[in-house]
């Protein structure tokens, strides 16, 4: 699985654990589709493809701020959760955080 695909898989997983945990819904509510579909379009998009570091690292921010504020609110919520939950995912993007912090 290419690095973009990587990232796609663990939004997805953020955003589904934020809605479910913290909002209560047992699906993906309106705002929160949104804001995958958003997401997703933005790694797509992504200028930087298959070399992509996380976007936390990234020098060019694609996002615009209120969607920037509202990912960073579910990564805060989510990260933490997602090593119990989905232990392999969170550990591949920690290695890779941690693999582009150390690249500077």
């Amino acid at each position: 699985m290419g690095r973009i695909e990587s990232e796609k898989k663990v939004v997805s997983l953020m955003i589904r654990l934020y809605c479910k945990e913290k909002e209560g819904h047992p699906e993906l509510c309106e705002a929160c589709r949104a804001l995958e579909a958003y997401a997703l379009a933005r790694l797509e998009r992504c200028p930087f493809g298959e070399k992509k570091t996380v976007c936390q690292s990234c020098k060019v921010h694609c996002y615009n701020p209120k969607m920037r504020a509202k990912i960073k609110e579910v990564m805060r919520f989510s990260g933490p959760r997602m090593i119990l939950l989905a232990p392999g995912e969170a550990l591949r993007h920690l290695l890779a955080t941690l693999s582009d912090k150390f690249k500077k």
